[in-house]
C-alpha cells in the first residue's frame, strides 16, 4: 500500500466524521493534521500498519479533543440521556476500524462513515 496514499486516506476519513457531527474548523483540522504527522513517522518505521492508519489517526484526534473540547463522537444511540458518552474505535489496532457503543457493544458507523450509517447495527 502507498503510504501517502494510506495516510491521506486516514485523513478524510476523520475529516468526514469530524464534518457529521460539525465539529470540523480549523482549529479541529489542525489536530487532524498533527495526528497525520505524528504516524507519518510510525507508518515509514512500520509500513505493514498502513491499513491500521484511519483507526489510530481517529484514536488521536479523539484523545486531542478530548483534552480541549470534550468527548467526540458522541454515542448517537444515548444521546437523549443524562449522561453521554463517546463512541470507542475497535479494533483499537486493526484494520476495517468502526465506532462502536462501548455501553451496548453495537457498531454505529465505520470510521470515516458517521453521518452515513448512523444507527447501523452490526
Amino acid at each position: 500500500m502507498d503510504l501517502e496514499a494510506a495516510l491521506h486516506g486516514a485523513r478524510a476519513l476523520v475529516l468526514s466524521d469530524l464534518a457529521a457531527g460539525e465539529v470540523d474548523d480549523a482549529t479541529v483540522v489542525s489536530l487532524v493534521e498533527d495526528a497525520v504527522a505524528h504516524r507519518r513517522w510510525w507508518v515509514e518505521q512500520w509500513p505493514e500498519g498502513a491499513e491500521y492508519l484511519a483507526g489510530l489517526v481517529a484514536q488521536d484526534v479523539q484523545d486531542a479533543l478530548l483534552e480541549r473540547y470534550g468527548r467526540w463522537p458522541l454515542c448517537p444511540l444515548h444521546k437523549d440521556e443524562g449522561d453521554p458518552h463517546a463512541l470507542q474505535i475497535e479494533p483499537e489496532l486493526g484494520p476495517d476500524p468502526h465506532w462502536v457503543c462501548g455501553r451496548d457493544a453495537i457498531v454505529v458507523a465505520a470510521v470515516g462513515r458517521l453521518g452515513a450509517e448512523r444507527g447501523e447495527r452490526g
